[in-house]
């Protein structure tokens, strides 16, 4: 496949020409910039800092929190009021870690992933070398330790979530004094690179249908983040057309299986299990997203806005307010027995997740589009925090968060 893009870029030129308050001014600027390019094709020379957060967003953040801006502020102040974003935080390396039956201890591990990446940004932001030494040593000691993520079925989701993780944490200390990049590559493309390909080729070896969305998503997560790490441009691709083009309930029209255009909406695979792991849906692709979106790649906007309508239909189904569900119809285990879910769910409705500010900023400000839905969920949650501000089980880390920090505009 072709390395040549130009559309990406003319976005990284974008990106690196706006900075600051200016960049924070031009809703519309980068936007021009991307433009259709050769569908799936990694760039020719990947952006770095290039996944959840690129130089723009980034010195947007430092700019105005310098200057004591709202709601830039307010996010920075939930970040440095987390128990995980202190300097000082100790690592506890694992050779081996596992989710899902005997011997789970993967809690260790999210914690440690979140410290790394919440101290990432204090230094990102406020350039403290404390909090940087601090990103640097949690990550360096689980690259000199982790060999083995498993467990049950479970193992894919960990290899998934916390490869994205991981990766974005390492991406942000790229290039800072004593971090081993090279061993933390090697972790990534040895321990959780085969286990997210393991499962995007050969699902557990069940029905291609039997695993949600986020199984999928996760996983594609991580190989997209480890491609960019990594400046691998096959494993981004790989994760970019599974995207688009994927036989897993993790692509774009398996994920989001029926439109509504004429509302304005689309139903999200997991609507009618429950409400929790369906916004966890939302901030699993908009990840994705965001991160396609730093190498110049627009798949936001991919198949005609399809997934911000279905961000739509969660967010005003969240809201409180009534949404079309057609009847969903799956195969499951291994011999693909079917199963039908015939209305939406109500289970965990309203529940908050850090989830929405990245699309309410990409999709109100930076394209301009009108997502009503969207924006009042995540003015419910504003300023939004990260792992350790949802509650200390799993699913309270399944999201990064600081997406008001991050990406307000």
């Amino acid at each position: 496949m072709s390395r040549e893009n130009t559309h990406k870029i003319s976005r990284r030129g974008v990106l690196k020409a706006a900075g600051g308050l200016a960049l924070a001014g031009a809703a519309g600027g980068i936007t021009s910039a991307v433009t259709a390019g050769s569908a799936g094709a990694a760039p020719a020379t990947f952006t770095h800092p290039g996944m959840l957060h690129a130089y723009g967003e980034l010195n947007r953040a430092k700019v105005r929190v310098a200057a004591g801006n709202d709601p830039w502020l307010a996010g920075w102040n939930r970040l440095i009021a987390n128990s995980h974003a202190q300097s000082g935080w100790k690592a506890n390396p694992q050779a081996t870690v596992v989710r899902g039956g005997t011997g789970e201890n993967y809690g260790i591990l999210y914690n440690d992933i979140h410290a790394a990446y919440q101290n990432a940004l204090r230094w990102k932001i406020a350039g403290t070398t404390a909090h940087g030494d601090t990103a640097r040593d949690i990550l360096n000691a689980w690259s000199a330790t982790l060999t083995t993520v498993t467990g049950n079925a479970d193992r894919f989701l960990a290899a998934g979530i916390y490869g994205y993780q991981f990766a974005n944490a390492g991406e942000l200390m790229r290039g800072y004094s004593g971090f081993d990049l090279d061993r933390f590559k090697r972790m990534m493309l040895n321990v959780f690179y085969p286990l997210n390909n393991q499962f995007l080729t050969g699902h557990n070896d069940a029905c291609i249908t039997n695993y949600w969305a986020n199984w999928d998503l996760c996983n594609m997560n991580s190989i997209l983040a480890i491609g960019i790490l990594c400046d691998d441009g096959a494993k981004y691709d790989q994760a970019v057309n599974y995207f688009k083009n994927g036989a897993g309930n993790g692509s774009i029209k398996h994920a989001v299986p029926f439109v509504y255009d004429d509302q304005g909406l689309a139903q999200w695979q997991e609507s009618g299990r429950d409400q929790g792991h369906t916004m966890m849906g939302m901030g699993q692709m908009g990840a994705f997203c965001e991160m396609a979106w730093s190498q110049g790649e627009d798949l936001y906007g991919y198949d005609n806005n399809r997934f911000m309508k279905a961000a739509q239909y969660v967010a005003k189904y969240n809201l409180g307010q009534d949404v079309p569900f057609t009847t969903y119809t799956w195969g499951t285990g291994q011999n693909c027995a079917q199963q039908s879910q015939t209305v939406i769910s109500s289970a965990s409705r309203g529940q908050t997740r850090p989830v929405w500010d990245i699309l309410h900023y990409h999709y109100a400000r930076r394209r301009g589009l009108s997502v009503p839905h969207i924006t009042a969920m995540a003015e419910k949650g504003r300023p939004e925090g990260g792992g350790g501000d949802y509650g200390s089980t799993s699913g309270g880390f399944d999201q990064l968060g600081f997406g008001t920090l991050l990406y307000a505009k």
